[in-house]
């Protein structure tokens, strides 16, 4: 045999692929072990107990009739013979669908509002160059820190004045720009690249439309976002409407529900029922808005 031949070297036949062990891997791909998956698992089953469980308790609780004990023991989670009838009472008892009218005119408002005010407030912030922009960064972020318990009578004696108290537009008008939210759309803005603006610039483009057809279309995400948080703050917010209106036919739905809770307190299923129609436009709006509220701000440039 010559030196110069080589001998056949002994491979080892691969696997079938049905007898591989997938491979499990995080974001940052790395390897996860099983114990630590299930662990994770676990942890995410716990989190959903605690967030969606009250809620599906109350739904519950909403479908059973006059006849079910809804504090048996073991608790029993699905109704026996669900019920539409909890609803209709709440209608019965106080004028709800007026109260959730009123309701949607108030968050509707500060939907608007806060989208259009927290855009301009934003984009200036994040993009033009003036005397005293940091300085005015820094007043919304201080306002952030300002609890609104301690700036509600300023806020009262503000509407008295301008001769909105028990109106709606009292409701919305302390609320209409909210600081977090031009912080957000601030930080949007400033992820943006600057060149894109500078060749529209260039090309003879001034602020308001770099501001409308440029940098706006590339933040909806956050734009979602702001929506959502205005759209929540101001369908749940109990304080400051109890402290302005006066008026019964002027309440929003979360002042509504509370004579639930004082005239009918033992009915626990006619206060669920009156929770559950309230949380169901929130649901419902984070439902159409989801796929912009999870990209957020990793908006990236415009595309195309």
């Amino acid at each position: 045999m010559s030196l110069l031949e080589k001998t056949p070297r002994t491979t080892r036949p691969a696997a079938p692929a049905a007898a591989r062990e997938p491979r499990i891997t995080d974001e940052h791909g790395r390897r996860v072990r099983p114990g630590e998956l299930v662990l994770r698992y676990l942890l995410l089953l716990v989190v959903l107990a605690l967030t969606v469980g009250p809620f599906l308790w109350q739904l519950s609780t909403s479908l059973k009739g006059p006849t079910e004990d809804i504090f048996s023991s073991p608790p029993s989670f699905l109704p026996a013979h669900p019920t539409l009838h909890n609803y209709a009472r709440v209608a019965d008892t106080i004028p709800v669908w007026d109260y959730a009218l009123n309701s949607l005119k108030v968050a509707s408002a500060g939907v608007v509002t806060n989208c259009a005010g927290s855009a301009l407030a934003g984009y200036a912030l994040a993009r033009l160059r003036y005397r005293g922009r940091r300085a005015t960064t820094l007043v919304f972020v201080l306002a952030m820190l300002v609890p609104v318990e301690g700036i509600v009578i300023a806020q009262f004696t503000t509407m008295r004045e301008l001769g909105l108290n028990n109106t709606l537009v009292g409701v919305v008008l302390p609320g209409a720009v909210g600081a977090m939210n031009v912080l957000l759309m601030r930080n949007a803005f400033r992820a943006l690249p600057y060149e894109i603006e500078e060749a529209a610039y260039v090309d003879g483009a001034d602020a308001w439309q770099r501001f409308l057809r440029i940098a706006l279309p590339s933040v909806r995400g956050t734009l979602a976002v702001v929506a959502i948080f205005a759209f929540m703050g101001a369908w749940d917010d109990f304080l400051w409407p109890l402290v302005v209106l006066s008026d019964p036919d002027r309440f929003t739905l979360t002042i509504g529900l509370n004579y639930l809770h004082g005239t009918f307190a033992n009915d626990e299923r006619l206060v669920a029922a009156g929770t559950v129609i309230a949380v169901a436009p929130l649901i419902a709006l984070f439902a159409c808005l989801q796929r912009y509220f999870f990209r957020g701000v990793g908006e990236g440039a415009v595309k195309g």
